[in-house]
């Protein structure tokens, strides 16, 4: 049987995270009442024209920046012309010959091994309308018209559905932390095309197949695999691969055919008249170079490099606002580990219980800080950290004052522990029995009995010291 190896290339569009739309004032919102956020601009009036929004190429800047993108210093704009109705005027404003970055790559891990994956183009282009179709109708909301968009187009070199996943979350990351977008697949801020084919030699395509709009990373995945396996069977059984567009469908985890391909699609491509040539010199890349934060792959470096675990790690980069969060933090000094294991756990444990992000809770840096050192000196313990957290989580207010005010201070003097200890032995006289006969695990009923007499306010530290001299003298 002949080898047939895959080649996948991946198409993404990703909206840009700014105020106004990439060439009229029109806001750039989403889920606002059907064509209300519009203008003469967006419905393409006759005679108007558009306006370049500078934060559009800021952000595309960026997006070039991150993905490691050769930046063309002399840009223009193209008209994509095709007869539509989610296009008014006729045209859409894209970039085809003079793309605003090129030949850039993200490298991914898999199966042990790193793999760049290259990226061929980043242009920047202009959003349709948004085609919603009712029985026999269609309707369309203006309100996605002109909002600015970057298509981010690989090399075809992915060869799985599996790596085509890792190149996508890679990608989200970067663009999701440089607040290029705000990403939320579900929607539609990152769409997602992917053209499969196959071929017996891996230096020639096949006959690719488009799948258009998948909704979700995971769904790359199985879209890109069940494509691979429906051209296969074809190709097995001696069918010839037509080029065609379809569409993956989530229930029944198949793609389905939207339309034969007969041939390329002519959009008399022409530079945008109404719009001047953009020269981008080296002032303007450093400024937007200069503003790119730590990114996914710095700080998982740099959390290593403080002893916090992997999957606290994890957890972070998942997490943007939790990451700034502990940042913040890390800077003042604060124990690094011990302040990423709270906020990974009981935090991201509270947010997730109540379904709200962190800025909503009542929890302060400074009231955070003042409790991570306490734990760390000793002072209070861990269980009671949790009391006190879950207090500031919901109501703020003072570290110290929680502890005065629900009488939570920590017992550390030697003699008070050692007599909740003899305490406990009184009525628990077997344990130091037990213990002579060899049954080291009595040391740890112990201390849980004595927690829970004194509700979590011994200091562990001191009680292991009066448990050890309780036992030798014994």
């Amino acid at each position: 049987m002949t080898l047939l190896i895959p080649t996948i290339g991946i198409e993404v569009h990703v909206e840009l995270k700014t105020t106004s739309k990439v060439f009229s004032p029109s806001p750039n919102t989403y889920g606002e009442i059907a064509n209300s956020k519009t203008n003469v601009i967006d419905l393409g009036y006759p005679g108007v024209l558009p306006t370049l929004n500078k934060e559009v190429v800021d952000l595309a800047l960026k997006a070039c920046l991150v993905t490691n993108c050769h930046i063309n210093n002399r840009m223009y704009f193209d008209r994509k012309n095709y007869f539509y109705p989610d296009l008014s005027k006729g045209y859409q404003i894209t970039q085809a010959e003079t793309p605003i970055g090129n030949d850039g790559y993200i490298d991914i891990f898999i199966n042990g091994e790193n793999k760049r994956i290259e990226i061929e183009r980043i242009h920047i282009e202009e959003d349709t309308a948004k085609s919603m179709h009712e029985g026999e109708s269609t309707l369309l909301d203006f309100n996605r018209a002109g909002i600015p968009l970057i298509e981010i187009v690989t090399k075809p070199v992915i060869r799985s559905g599996e790596e085509a996943v890792l190149y996508l979350e890679k990608l989200r990351e970067l663009l999701l932390y440089t607040d290029v977008s705000d990403v939320k697949i579900e929607e539609g801020s990152m769409r997602c095309d992917a053209n499969v084919s196959l071929s017996e030699d891996i230096s020639s395509l096949g006959v690719k197949t488009e799948v258009k709009n998948i909704g979700s990373i995971a769904n790359v995945r199985l879209a890109i695999n069940h494509e691979i396996d429906r051209q296969r069977i074809l190709i097995e059984n001696g069918e010839k691969i037509t080029n065609q567009t379809r569409r993956f469908d989530e229930k029944t985890g198949t793609t389905i055919l939207m339309r034969n391909k007969e041939g390329n699609n002519d959009y008399r491509y022409f530079p945008e008249p109404d719009i001047p040539y953009i020269e981008i010199d080296n002032n303007w890349i450093n400024n937007i170079k200069s503003n790119i934060p730590l990114l996914p792959s710095e700080l998982r470096d740099k959390y290593q490099s403080l002893g916090i675990n992997d999957i606290a790690i994890q957890a972070l980069v998942n997490n943007r606002d939790l990451s700034s969060f502990l940042n913040k933090v890390i800077e003042t000094g604060s124990n690094p580990v011990i302040s990423a294991n709270i906020i990974t756990g009981d935090i991201l444990f509270f947010l997730n219980k109540h379904n709200i992000k962190l800025e909503q809770t009542k929890l302060t840096i400074s009231s955070f800080i003042d409790l991570v050192n306490l734990i760390d000196k000793g002072d209070i313990s861990s269980k009671i950290g949790k009391e006190i957290l879950n207090d500031l989580l919901i109501n703020g207010g003072n570290v110290n004052d929680i502890i005065n005010n629900k009488n939570l201070k920590q017992i550390s003097d030697f003699n008070t522990v050692k007599d909740i200890v003899l305490e406990v032995l009184k009525s628990n006289n077997q344990i130091i029995s037990d213990y002579k006969s060899g049954n080291d695990k009595v040391i740890k009923y112990l201390v849980g009995l004595v927690m829970k007499e004194s509700q979590g306010k011994v200091n562990p530290l001191v009680l292991n010291e009066v448990i050890e001299s309780i036992f030798k003298d014994s």
